[in-house]
């Protein structure tokens, strides 16, 4: 597993810009909402931390992680954000509707990386169990959501150093 050995709330400050300058969208699916509530504060949290304001920050909700597409080019296209974090949990069930959502997510989220100027970060588990998820947002394995936030920053950071 590759978070076994890692700390996903875990980064060096030192190599994060400074956000105040940057307005971060951030697109949250309702969906197994303990898992993506706490993957939010992760990225809320990571975000303050380094300097965003409050106010740069717009979030929009979205039933289930199929929707983060939709909902993050609603944000690239009506909210000047220098980027946005789609935030989202897929749990294997019994059907094969996991890897169906899991494909379309990623490639998904992958097109709009693409197909905009705006980076669109992935913060969408896609996790066996639910024990899982509980680990990587906010458990032993620390929250994705932290990281996402952090990775965010850094990729606003490159587009603005690349215009």
């Amino acid at each position: 597993m590759a978070t076994v050995n890692k700390n996903l709330s875990q980064y060096d400050k030192n190599t994060v810009p400074n956000a105040k300058d940057f307005r971060f969208g951030i697109v949250v699916s309702e969906w197994n909402e303990t898992i993506t509530s706490g993957l939010y504060k992760g990225a809320i949290e990571a975000l303050l931390e380094n300097g965003t304001l409050a106010e740069n920050i717009i979030s929009w909700d979205v039933p289930g992680s199929f929707e983060l597409i939709y909902g993050s080019k609603r944000m690239i296209d009506t909210q000047d954000v220098d980027a946005v974090i789609a935030i989202g949990s897929v749990i294997q069930g019994e059907t094969k509707h996991f890897d169906f959502v899991c494909e379309a997510v990623s490639q998904g989220i992958k097109d709009l990386n693409v197909q905009t100027d705006v980076p669109v970060v992935f913060c969408v588990l896609t996790d066996n169990f639910m024990q899982q998820a509980i680990d990587r947002s906010g458990g032993i394995h620390g929250n994705k959501g932290t990281e996402a936030g952090i990775v965010a920053i850094k990729m606003a950071f490159l587009r603005q150093q690349t215009k």
